[in-house]
């Protein structure tokens, strides 16, 4: 059993209270829409469900702590347990949660489950051998505290692997109306924090997302940037339209080691903590982050 160090709720930072409120609003909604179709295929990557053997990110899974990171209704873990795999799944939202355990019992299989922000999970160093997150707690928790709170509790030599939405995408999303066009409508520089009126997104520049990595002892393996196929379906149709990412990547997956040397010192690096693609900067320059 993976240690955890202590029960407790969600810190209630502004980004993570509207999330919180967010997806307990949603969540019944989303799995009435989605659920289903993620449980019959839940080891696949983002909104077009690309196959894990396809892909071979997590390799053999069998005997290994896994972590993983905004579950939603545990997917993935279930799927995980099955292959057999030690998962433990976390996620800010205790409706999401509710959700898990009804699948699991449907499975028959039994995965701990705990609520916690990403940015502060309640686990003691170096617990596991894997953590994934599949448009989880790496969208919706700020990276710098997220990679932090990874890099303590995976193990060295341990590997990360997380989908998320691509810089690009990302550039090319007006959340006002909602459209993702063939033109970048925000700034590269100094993305960090997306708001809306019910939530808050994270993404960054590839370079800063790299620093970030390396500054807690990662290794990049990959970046696997994801293509649907030509006749492909989307499980999430307004997320990206299919002739866009079949011209631009939408979503990626970092592949990542830990190496057994952990976090290197910044002193060692020659770089600032925060640097000139406006890391700590909340983006509330040109209007479209807040």
């Amino acid at each position: 059993m993976v240690p955890v160090m202590a029960r407790k709720r969600p810190a209630k930072g502004r980004g993570t209270s509207k999330n919180l409120a967010c997806w307990n609003d949603w969540s019944a909604e989303y799995q009435r829409e989605y659920g289903g179709k993620l449980s019959r295929r839940p080891r696949a990557w983002g909104v077009w469900r690309v196959p894990e053997e396809e892909l071979g990110v997590l390799g053999d899974v069998r005997g290994r702590d896994v972590l993983e990171y905004g579950c939603g209704a545990a997917q993935w873990s279930i799927a995980l347990a099955l292959d057999g795999a030690r998962p433990v799944a976390v996620d800010l939202s205790d409706v999401q949660l509710g959700h898990a355990r009804h699948l699991m019992r449907r499975a028959g299989v039994d995965v701990p489950l705990v609520q916690a922000s990403g940015e502060d999970v309640p686990f003691a160093a170096a617990s596991f051998d894997v953590v994934l997150c599949d448009h989880g707690a790496m969208t919706f928790g700020d990276p710098e505290k997220t990679v932090a709170e990874v890099a303590r509790v995976l193990r060295a030599g341990g590997l990360f692997a997380f989908c998320q939405s691509s810089p690009l995408r990302d550039l090319c999303w007006d959340h006002e109306s909602d459209d993702i066009g063939p033109r970048m409508v925000r700034d590269y520089f100094g993305m960090r924090r997306i708001e809306d009126s019910i939530q808050v997104i994270y993404q960054l520049p590839y370079g800063a997302w790299i620093r970030l990595f390396r500054r807690h002892g990662f290794a990049v393996e990959d970046l696997i940037e994801l293509r649907p196929p030509p006749r492909g379906r989307s499980f999430y149709p307004d997320y990206i339209d299919r002739a866009w990412a079949r011209r631009w990547p939408a979503e990626n997956v970092w592949k990542l080691r830990k190496l057994d040397w952990g976090p290197r010192r910044r002193s060692s690096m020659h770089e600032p903590l925060h640097d000139e693609s406006g890391l700590e900067d909340a983006g509330d320059g040109d209007g479209h982050d807040q």
